[in-house]
This record gives structure tokens, C-alpha cells and sequence, in this order.
């Protein structure tokens, strides 16, 4: 993972291997978490909408982040130069897909607009177009003639232009992108609790109880934000330090940096893709079931209702034309 590349320094082989083992299990958690939801969305067909399929490139990209960081470091030059820049693509990639899922609410809901299917080329464009400029810039600043191990990842030696390019081309737009979330989903939230409010001001009692699930998953999206930070708020203040003190690692501080991380996508698949439609769709198989073998299943599989359809993945952008 990108970051990881920056935080061994001189750490002790000790210390080196607790680090190996964080990032491979969490890199590991989160390779089986966004692996689930890219099944999910080619097994059911009812997921395939515009809708869910941000959510499906968003856990595509965190998959191929996760497996990349947990193969380790190749012998080969060439192969360490795909490792450590592949990482650093799929993980820009990542917390870009969550500006076009905002960015896809905010214009619904919002700007009353219908046509954000119509934006998938220019949304692929910028994903994949931003993260290839942002890889590439990032080479600039990189020692290629000095390719060492350390532990199991590949590493390139830096030099102080080597940072603050690292930082440019990866901290600098992911603090942008959580910057982006968090005001168009404070935009969407409060539009949509003014909305509420006034029906149920012109309503019958009956009407709030049926605004209630509403408020729930917008309690939801206000969290959406939370996952980038505290995914890389440590590795933050890691790079920023090593940039200060290039000679002091701290310890405690790397730990958090990588484990956090290495949890991004893991994090993102349940806040992005373990909603209610999700649910009904993995139940609707399980009661094909014999009886005797759904009651091994967790309850919570179970769809509270078709009010829960108000979650981020099951915004009917298609019923609004």
C-alpha cells in the first residue's frame, strides 16, 4: 500500500515484521470484504443499477489495492516498481470513486437533475485518468537506482523531493476528496431534513413514522466522510512527522498508519455495500434454503421492510424521469 512504503525507515526487523503482519491481515480483511460486494454485484442482477455500480468500482478498486499490498515484495526490479505503483493507483483510485458517489447524490437530490447516467464516461475519465497523472507524478520524485527490501514490501528510495511529491500526489487529493464528501453530503443531509420536517409539519401523525427510516440513513451518509479520515488521518501525521524528523520513526504511530490503511477497503464495503438491498438480495437466495439450514444464518440478513430503500445504493435515479 502507499503508505507503507514510508513508514519502515529505521525501524528494527522486529518491529518490520509486526508491521508485515498488520498490513497483510487487515490488507487481508479488506481483500475479502470489497471481494464480497464485486461478487455480489455479478451474481445479483437486481443490484446492476447506476447506483450500486459506483459502489462496485469503489470495491473493485479497494480489492486490487488490498491484493497488491498483500503480495509482498518481488525479487525483480521491474515487479517492485508494478507493486509499489499499482498500490498507489487503485488507492487514489478508491477515495475517488467516493467523490463521484457524492457527487452522484448530491446532483439527485440536491440539483433535482436526472441525467447522471449519462455522466459514467466522464466519471471513468476522471477516476482512472486522475489516478494514472497522479502515479506517474509520483515517479518523479523517486531514486530508481536504489531498489532495496524491507520486510515484505517493495520500497523506493526517496529523498526529501521524493515526499513532498508522495505527499502532493496522494495526500493532497485524498484531504481534497474528504473535503468534497464532507460538504456535499452536509448539503444533501440538510436539504433532506428540511424536506422531512416540512412533511411532516402538512402531515397526519402517520407520515412520521414513515420519515423516521429516512432520518436513519441520513444519519448513515454523515459518516461516509469519517472512513477516509480515520483510514489515513494516522498516516497523515506519520508522512508529515518523517517529513519533519526523517530520522525518528515512531513506532505506535506506523502501526496505526498501516492498520488503518490497510482497513480502507474493508470499511467502505460495509458503510457502501452492506445495505438493504444488498441484504434482501443475499436473503431472497437463503430462503431457497431448507429450513434447517437458514437458522445458521444471522436474523440481520433479514430486510427490515421496503422503507429501507432510502440507503445510498437504492436511490432510483431512473423512477425520478
Amino acid at each position: 500500500m502507499a503508505t507503507v512504503q514510508a513508514v519502515l525507515g529505521n525501524l528494527t526487523v522486529t518491529e518490520r515484521g509486526i508491521l508485515t503482519a498488520i498490513n497483510t491481515g487487515a490488507s487481508s480483511l479488506s481483500f475479502v470484504g470489497s471481494g464480497f460486494i464485486v461478487l455480489c454485484y455479478l451474481l445479483f442482477k437486481e443490484l446492476r443499477k447506476f447506483s450500486f455500480k459506483l459502489v462496485f468500482f469503489l470495491a473493485l478498486s479497494d480489492m486490487f489495492c488490498s491484493f497488491f499490498s498483500i503480495i509482498g515484495d518481488p525479487s525483480k526490479g521491474f515487479f517492485c516498481y508494478a507493486q509499489g505503483y499499482t498500490t498507489h493507483f487503485f488507492c487514489v483510485a478508491s477515495f475517488l470513486w467516493t467523490t463521484t458517489i457524492a457527487f452522484t447524490l448530491h446532483r439527485t437530490v440536491v440539483r433535482h437533475k436526472t441525467d447522471v447516467e449519462d455522466l459514467e464516461p466522464m466519471f471513468h475519465l476522471y477516476v482512472w485518468g486522475t489516478s494514472v497523472v497522479m502515479t506517474v507524478i509520483r515517479s518523479i520524485g523517486n531514486d530508481h537506482g536504489h531498489i532495496r527490501r524491507l520486510g515484505t514490501w517493495c520500497w523506493a528510495q526517496s529523498g526529501r523531493t521524493g515526499k513532498v511529491v508522495h505527499f502532493i500526489t496522494f495526500y493532497a487529493p485524498l484531504w481534497g476528496a474528504i473535503l468534497f464528501n464532507g460538504i456535499t453530503y452536509f448539503q444533501v443531509i440538510r436539504m433532506l431534513n428540511n424536506a422531512t420536517r416540512m412533511l411532516v409539519g402538512m402531515s397526519e401523525r402517520a407520515y412520521q413514522s414513515d420519515a423516521r427510516p429516512d432520518t436513519k440513513a441520513l444519519n448513515r451518509w454523515g459518516y461516509y466522510p469519517l472512513i477516509l479520515i480515520g483510514s489515513w488521518f494516522f498516516g497523515t501525521i506519520n508522512r508529515i512527522h518523517d517529513f519533519i524528523e526523517p530520522g525518528h520513526k515512531i513506532f505506535w504511530l506506523s502501526v496505526l498508519d498501516v492498520g488503518m490503511a490497510a482497513l480502507m477497503g474493508l470499511f467502505n464495503s460495509i458503510a457502501y455495500g452492506l445495505n438493504s438491498s444488498v441484504r434482501r438480495a443475499i436473503y431472497e437466495r437463503l430462503d431457497l434454503l431448507p429450513e434447517s439450514c437458514r437458522r445458521w444464518f444471522p436474523k440481520s440478513l433479514k430486510p427490515r421492510g421496503q422503507q429501507q430503500e432510502s440507503e445510498l445504493v437504492s436511490l432510483k435515479i431512473e423512477d425520478q424521469r
